[in-house]
């Protein structure tokens, strides 16, 4: 397979006013905040314990390590509060310490961007002290470090040890990216060695219940030419839904129904797989890792299962903000086309993981179907998850809200109105900011012949080829003027955006395939294009139940929906009008619309055509909901 790779990070720097503003706001304001949140010193927020617990690692190690007695306590929860645990006890949940992983990541991609001494000492103490909570045999886990280190790897189904490698193993790269200190990048291999050791071809046959820990190996394969990590990571993946089930052979059970690992993924090998399936953040994890190990071994009967799910979860199973996960009960995947509005589950984490593996199809198979995935998912439900002062999160996205009815069902006791300070289970936050810092690495790829442009933020970036600066108007006119200084013959592929009817370049006939267009580029050069976005009204397949009837707003790669604060409640009474005069202001639309009357106090009555008043309705982007207060949402209106 003729794989590209990403221009990192590192080499790429974002000068956009849109994001370059949300990269700020995570190093001035979300970093500290969460650094805060890690440490249990956000007053009115649920607590972390997660650098606590490194502390009691730490300290449990040490006292081992000079003969002393150390308590055990159980390792039988998945989350350990201080009504359920002993004081000195692990606390949280099981996967804690990779809040604090996910935290270093997200500093290391900050840090390629803009050097700041002040946070890299900040993050070399964080560094410090994970090191200093490694066992002498290379493991990690304040979990079983604290509890009872004799319990090590005996639930790999549910207690996230691989999970929390994964973590720290990309933190590692990240950071060693930024600043070339070894500390952390060391301390994840070692453990990464141990894994190997642990779980080699003739080691426990076992693979992690939460998936990423393939993928984090990869990326530990390509920084440091480790073979040992690609074979690991490919054992993993070919060892995933063989039977007899690892998991059952952990719980000592013979006659678990492989339907049971639908949920981690593990209900069949993974070449057999068909459908996105189960826990959704597990699932795009997985897919990414096995599209990892795909192009790396020129797997193409792998690669092809990963376009198969692929297209089952973009054609199927995936919100039109690129939410995926349409039920809180797993966290799941559901039936095709079942995509309720009201109950989405649509998990931050998991339209983080689905940008994950949309970016490595895209680098091995050169469709611009793959980067319009990233760019929904990076607009629309990986940005709603944050509030605007970065200072409160998300963590299921929903595409309708109405409070009183959200309070009153416990069965959308997981939808919010209002983001949240943190989590218990923090995933999402910390998720969040590593995907926004490490925006850069997600823009450019390369092949030996070709420079490709998948996102189109102004960036100034240095290529194989040469240096390459990108002035982007993106949202506003959709003009973009690509700049090349090169002394090199390449090809420059430009992708052209789904959502794009209306698209011209400054250079006549380019070559067109897949989505992409192909400019020959001798020396330097310079091209524009445009893209001209225009307001679209957007509806989904009838087989949606739910949103027959109704249509989206969407305008460029942004998806927009109405909100109380500016077309007061009973949003469900509006109907768009068939004449809707759409304007737009630089940032939200305005459009007509009827609004029914109230029908009277009677449940039920005779049918009569509802009564109704045109007015002028807002939309606003997605991602800006629930930033004005707490009231009604909804995506999609009544046509």
């Amino acid at each position: 397979m003729n794989r590209a790779v990403a221009i990192p990070n590192n080499a790429v720097r974002i000068t956009d006013s849109f994001w370059s503003e949300k990269i700020k706001l995570i190093k001035n304001e979300v970093i500290p905040y969460q650094w805060r949140a890690l440490n249990d010193e956000v007053e009115g927020a649920a607590k972390s314990y997660c650098l606590r617990n490194f502390r009691l690692a730490a300290e449990a190690i040490k006292m081992r390590s000079n003969g002393e007695t150390v308590p055990v306590y159980p390792t039988d929860k998945w989350e350990y509060n201080e009504s359920n645990s002993e004081p000195d006890s692990f606390l949280g949940w099981v996967f804690q310490d990779s809040d604090l992983y996910k935290w270093l990541e997200a500093v290391g991609y900050l840090l390629q961007n803009e050097k700041d001494a002040e946070l890299e000492r900040l993050a070399d103490g964080a560094i410090e002290l994970i090191c200093s909570a490694q066992e002498s045999d290379g493991y990690i886990n304040t979990h079983y470090s604290i509890n009872n280190p004799a319990s090590r790897f005996t639930n790999l189904r549910d207690h996230h040890e691989l999970y929390c490698f994964g973590h720290l193993a990309e933190a590692a790269v990240s950071y060693y990216n930024a600043t070339g200190k070894k500390e952390l990048l060391y301390c994840a291999c070692r453990f990464a060695d141990f894994i190997c050791k642990t779980f080699g071809e003739n080691g426990i046959k076992g693979y992690g219940g939460h998936e990423i820990a393939e993928m984090a190996l990869i990326k530990l394969f390509e920084t440091t030419g480790n073979d040992s990590y690609l074979k690991q990571a490919k054992l993993f993946i070919d060892r995933r839904g063989t039977k007899p089930y690892y998991f059952d052979t952990e719980q000592g059970i013979t006659s678990r129904d492989g339907l049971y690992y639908e949920y981690n993924q593990a209900h069949l090998p993974v070449r057999e797989q068909k459908d996105a399936i189960g826990h959704a953040v597990r699932a795009v994890y997985l897919y990414s890792g096995m599209a990892d190990v795909a192009a790396n071994t020129d797997d193409k009967e792998l690669f092809e299962a990963c376009k198969r799910l692929f297209d089952s979860i973009t054609n199927k199973r995936m919100y039109i903000t690129g939410g995926i996960g349409s039920t809180r009960d797993g966290e799941a995947f559901t039936a095709d086309y079942h995509l309720p509005n009201g109950t989405a589950y649509a998990e931050s984490c998991a339209a983080i993981g689905l940008t994950f593996f949309a970016h490595r199809m895209l680098k091995t198979d050169y469709n611009s179907k793959y980067a319009d995935v990233m760019e929904r998912c990076l607009y629309n439900g990986i940005l709603s998850g944050m509030a605007e002062d970065g200072k409160s999160f998300f963590y299921t996205n929903p595409l309708e809200a109405v409070p009183s009815e959200i309070k009153a069902d416990s069965d959308k006791s997981h939808i919010k109105t209002q983001r949240q300070k943190w989590f218990t289970c923090a995933c999402c936050p910390p998720n969040i900011a590593r995907m926004i810092s490490g925006l850069g690495g997600y823009c450019l790829t390369e092949n030996e012949s070709t420079l490709f442009i998948n996102l189109y933020c102004s960036l100034e970036a240095q290529s194989t080829f040469g240096s390459i600066s990108i002035q982007s108007d993106y949202l506003n006119s959709g003009r973009v003027k690509i700049s090349v200084k090169s002394d090199k013959t390449f090809t420059l592929a430009l992708r052209i955006p789904e959502w794009s009817r209306d698209f011209r370049f400054s250079k006549e006939n380019p070559f067109i395939k897949n989505g992409y267009a192909y400019f020959e580029i001798n020396g330097c050069d310079e091209i524009t294009a445009e893209f001209n976005p225009q307001i679209r009204i957007i509806s989904a397949s009838n087989r949606v139940r739910e949103n027959i009837g109704k249509a989206s707003i969407t305008r460029g790669p942004l998806v927009y929906c109405l909100e109380e604060a500016d077309n007061g409640k009973g949003l469900h009474l509006l109907r768009l009008s068939p004449h809707p005069k759409f304007s737009f202001d630089g940032e939200c639309i305005s459009a007509n619309a009827y609004r029914a009357e109230d029908s009277g106090n009677a449940l039920y009555f005779d049918y009569k055509k509802p009564k109704e008043h045109l007015e002028r309705i807002k939309l606003i982007p997605y991602y800006k909901w629930a930033n004005r207060g707490e009231g009604e949402m909804q995506v999609y209106i009544r046509m």
